[in-house]
């Protein structure tokens, strides 16, 4: 990726995000082990190239003024979980059972361990997969809730930066793809397909483009394919990066236009953006994109409450809060969800080391 663009980066630990515990129950018995969502954020494309592709004269760059408490409070509560399914064993639950008497615990407990958010799947180890999925979606079909996985083990992941690895080639991927789709199930889920994986693809060659593509185009197939009732949903970066424009022609490249395979798009995972360009963002894609009418976007709200930060620091930066409640009823055209795809307190790699939880972050984010 060239100096001036800068991008959105998946950082941190990528492997163990989601483990097989024995524990001589067999296969069945494997679980997800702790979950986070290692990525942190650039800033963006120059705000021009932004403003001549978006219908928004936005800037990722343009200071966005904190909030009241009153707005905070419309920001975080406008709408319930709308079904989604919490998983139980994230960082967060974790920490705050084993804190019960930090000062800390009942804001970070309330404001953000009690919402959904999302599961990460890096491991990209195909015998395994299947009961790690199964782990998350067979409670989750129990309670009639939905869950959110995200599929993170495409080769050449993150462009050899800090979270570079994933499955050793693209026949091993559609391989790992294959038992993942074996853990979902007949039941509603949906899956952030490879975050990155299309917006930051400068690193790739043309045919090592085309190949990576066809086997995402692929992956949504089978997915669709095995689970009816699965949303599958492609990489679409953020406002602050790539021209609305141009990203539509790489998503329709890697099969998001066709129903076969994808549901829509999915914006703003880990990062900053406000709620509202990534609105118009992602409208602006799917107009580009094409494609059946039913396409729609879904944007991680996580920490967005705050807007980006004007200086485009993208490490655990300061002053961010957590933003809209995940939700699956946004009351927006074209928007089908808002979700938590990075758990709010999960560092970037500054507050502490990337993809693990620091508690002083996540409690910052509880009270900005």
């Amino acid at each position: 990726m060239v100096a001036v663009a800068s991008v959105v980066v998946a950082v941190g630990a990528a492997t163990g995000m989601m483990s097989a515990l024995a524990d001589g129950r067999g296969a069945e018995a494997a679980k997800p082990g702790v979950s986070p969502a290692p990525r942190l954020e650039r800033s963006a494309v120059a705000p021009t190239a932004v403003k001549s592709a978006s219908p928004t004269p936005s800037s990722p760059r343009t200071v966005v003024p904190s909030p009241t408490r009153t707005e905070k409070k419309r920001e975080t509560t406008t709408a319930p979980a709308g079904g989604l399914y919490r998983f139980p064993g994230s960082q967060v639950l974790d920490w705050v059972h084993a804190h019960p008497g930090d000062p800390r615990t009942s804001l970070i407990e309330s404001r953000i361990a009690d919402e959904p958010a999302a599961v990460w799947f890096s491991d990209p180890t195909t015998a395994t997969i299947a009961s790690q999925v199964r782990a998350v979606t067979s409670p989750a079909a129990a309670q009639g809730r939905v869950p959110v996985l995200v599929a993170y083990a495409i080769p050449g992941r993150d462009c050899g930066g800090a979270s570079q690895g994933g499955a050793p080639d693209l026949a091993a991927y559609d391989g790992w793809i294959d038992a993942f789709t074996a853990g979902l199930g007949s039941g509603e889920v949906v899956v952030i397909l490879e975050p990155d994986s299309i917006a930051l693809s400068d690193c790739l060659s043309d045919a090592q483009r085309a190949a990576r593509f066809a086997a995402l185009a692929r992956a949504g197939r089978v997915l669709k394919s095995a689970d009816p009732k699965a949303r599958v949903y492609y990489d679409a970066g953020h406002s602050g990066w790539h021209p609305a424009g141009e990203q539509a022609a790489l998503l329709k490249q890697a099969g998001a236009a066709s129903a076969d395979s994808s549901d829509g798009i999915f914006s703003n995972v880990s990062n900053f953006q406000t709620t509202s360009d990534e609105t118009a963002y992602d409208r602006a894609v799917l107009t580009d994109l094409g494609g059946p009418p039913g396409l729609g976007a879904v944007i991680d709200t996580s920490r967005n409450g705050n807007g980006a930060p004007a200086d485009g620091q993208w490490c655990d930066p300061a002053g961010r809060g957590i933003g809209r409640t995940p939700t699956l009823g946004t009351g927006e055209a074209r928007i089908d969800a808002y979700l938590w795809v990075k758990l709010p307190g999960e560092s970037d790699g500054c507050k502490g080391a990337a993809g693990t939880f620091s508690p002083s972050y996540a409690y910052d984010l509880a009270s900005s």
